[in-house]
């Protein structure tokens, strides 16, 4: 267990290093690098955001109601949230953890395995209703 997790890191970190859109999978876990700015894992595209915690899962709340998606679930938390909903016969699921002041790290499940253009696309919004008030 212990050689496999250090393996895990060490190729995750070659990964980070590489810069391009890379996959890797050990056991069961799949791990993929998109450009240094996403990590996709186990089917979550996750990104990292620079705004305060209640901002971004405002614009996650957004982004859903501008995407008319229905059976909209939310919990949230002091330093996580997520919501769960239906977009186009598709479950959706978006988790927010707080990381420290000022960023927040999402990640986007579209379907029931992940779709990457799916979960790229909401990201794609929330980074856009981040930016307007």
């Amino acid at each position: 267990m212990k050689g496999t997790l250090s393996a895990l890191f060490i190729a995750a970190a070659i990964l980070l290093l590489s810069g391009c859109d890379t996959a890797l999978t050990v056991g069961s876990k799949t791990i993929g690098i998109r450009s240094g700015s996403f990590l996709y894992e186990d089917g979550y595209l996750r990104a990292t955001y620079h705004a305060p915690f209640e901002t971004v899962y405002a614009a996650c709340e957004k982004t859903l109601a501008g995407l008319k998606a229905t059976d909209i679930e939310r919990i949230r938390k002091i330093s996580h949230g997520n919501f769960t909903a239906m977009l186009m016969d598709e479950k959706i699921r978006i988790n927010i953890d707080y990381l420290e002041k000022g960023m927040t790290a999402v990640s986007v499940m579209a379907g029931t395995a992940g779709n990457k253009i799916a979960a790229q696309l909401l990201h794609d919004r929330i980074a856009e209703n981040l930016k307007t008030p």
